[in-house]
């Protein structure tokens, strides 16, 4: 019995040790995507940013309506080269990274541009993606949507 016990013991060790360093991994791995998806954002890469998502994707966005969409890769470029179109000089900057566990990462962060009126804009965001085998399944934006003078 006594050498089961050791037995047990050094196999729970084994296999904890195993998962914090998957563990570990992976959010290091989540992390360096978050950086690569905004390099590509910054640098207006659309198509390569399109393939850090799945096939189709879930999206929640405000600028999207209610609710959860899905979204194909195409339908993505569509999307930022619209966005582009309007504002040509969008520009996202990190404030920070925050891992949850080994699937999601929240990432907070200042979009700025220039308006079609070339007034300047700041608008602070955070978005929660969900990563599964090294690919982004959602991408949940929250920002305040709320329009200047909406109810005077």
């Amino acid at each position: 019995m006594k050498y089961f016990s050791i037995l047990f013991f050094l196999l729970f060790t084994l296999f904890s040790c195993n998962n914090q360093q998957y563990n570990s991994r992976t959010i290091a791995d989540n992390e360096r995507l978050v950086k690569q998806y905004f390099e590509y954002f910054n640098n207006h890469q659309w198509a390569s940013l399109s393939k850090m998502y799945s096939e189709v994707s879930e999206f929640k966005d405000p600028s999207l309506g209610h609710g959860i969409i899905k979204m194909t890769r195409q339908q993505i470029i569509d999307k930022y080269t619209e966005l582009n179109d309007v504002f040509p000089d969008i520009h996202d900057q990190v404030i920070q990274i925050y891992p949850s566990g080994d699937k999601h990462v929240t990432i907070e962060f200042v979009s700025s541009g220039t308006t079609p009126d070339s007034s300047k804009f700041e608008l602070a965001i955070c978005t929660i993606l969900t990563i599964e085998n090294g690919i982004i399944t959602k991408d949940f934006t929250y920002f305040d949507n709320f329009e200047e003078g909406k109810n005077e």
